[in-house]
């Protein structure tokens, strides 16, 4: 097998991977059934990932660039971050690997670690220094971002975690945005 063909394997096996642990959680999901959905040998799992926890901790690398969000006025802050979000939300259904996190944070300790420290680096904190640096004290600007961080977080484990329906994008978005930008304003 060349090396371009493994990594095409490889990233197959990720995508079915987010796909199940996203619908259905950490517990539930075996590596005979994400094997037989990639088309691959269980065996390779093992080769490329080491089991079913390597298979989870590669398929919950999350990357979000929140740095466009946060290039503007704070008085558009709202509009842009629920664009954002929203894209994210209805962009690739059952393969965000934030997504699977959430889920998964119930069942496995170190699943809950690592989406409380990725929310801490790539939101809170960083949403944090943009308020602070748009004119806000400090306490103020951290008072502000964990408000913002946790409603959305809110708004994420009920509408994605607990299966509800996200409604309208449209709609969604224009909510997230009023609600935002009321939170960023005081």
């Amino acid at each position: 097998m060349t090396s371009r063909n493994a990594a095409a394997t490889r990233q197959r096996i990720l995508e079915h991977a987010r796909r199940q642990f996203a619908q259905h959680g950490y517990a539930a999901i075996t590596v005979k059934g994400v094997a037989d959905a990639a088309g691959v040998s269980p065996n390779l799992i093992t080769r490329y990932f080491g089991g079913k926890d390597g298979l989870f901790l590669a398929a919950t690398q999350v990357e979000i660039p929140v740095s466009t969000s946060f290039d503007g006025d704070r008085s558009t802050l709202g509009p842009r971050l629920a664009a954002s979000i929203v894209q994210r939300w209805f962009g690739a259904p059952g393969e965000d690997p934030l997504l699977v996190l959430q889920r998964a944070s119930g069942e496995r300790p170190e699943a809950a670690e690592a989406l409380a420290a990725f929310l801490d680096a790539h939101s809170l904190e960083p949403l944090h220094r943009y308020l602070r640096d748009s004119g806000l004290d400090d306490a103020d600007a951290r008072s502000r971002a964990a408000a913002i961080d946790a409603f959305v977080l809110g708004v994420s484990t009920r509408r994605r975690v607990l299966r509800s329906e996200l409604g309208d994008p449209a709609d969604l978005q224009a909510w997230l945005s009023t609600t935002i930008q009321r939170l960023a304003d005081g």
